[in-house]
């Protein structure tokens, strides 16, 4: 995912109401468009990060052989370091890099570029 590479902050900004619905036109519109793209961004995030934690599972887990893997702690930091989803969704949405019809048409979708 790009969201590594990208200088996306990591804490909230603070935005005018005209530059979020200036894309569709009605704030609440942007809203939807930009809460389903961060749906999309955090089920991508946490596939990746499954299957990278998928190989430090073993067979037998058991609350008594539970260790510390030091590896297996800097990748779930990382991921916590990284930008939250409703964040790196809106800056796409600014940016122009999320497509979506108009809500009149037949089903609404979102996706990005």
């Amino acid at each position: 995912m790009e969201i590594k590479k990208s200088s996306i902050p990591t804490n909230t900004v603070t935005r005018t109401l005209t530059e979020l619905d200036a894309p569709t036109g009605n704030i609440y519109e942007s809203v939807v468009v930009i809460s389903r793209r961060a749906n999309q961004i955090a089920s991508e995030i946490k596939q990746e990060l499954n299957r990278k934690l998928a190989d430090f599972s073993s067979v037998n887990d058991s609350l008594e052989e539970t260790f510390e893997n030091r590896e297996q702690i800097e990748i779930s930091k990382y991921y916590e370091r990284l930008p939250k989803p409703a964040i790196v969704a809106t800056e796409e949405f600014l940016e122009g890099k999320v497509y979506f019809r108009d809500s009149r048409d037949d089903a609404p979708a979102v996706a990005a570029e």
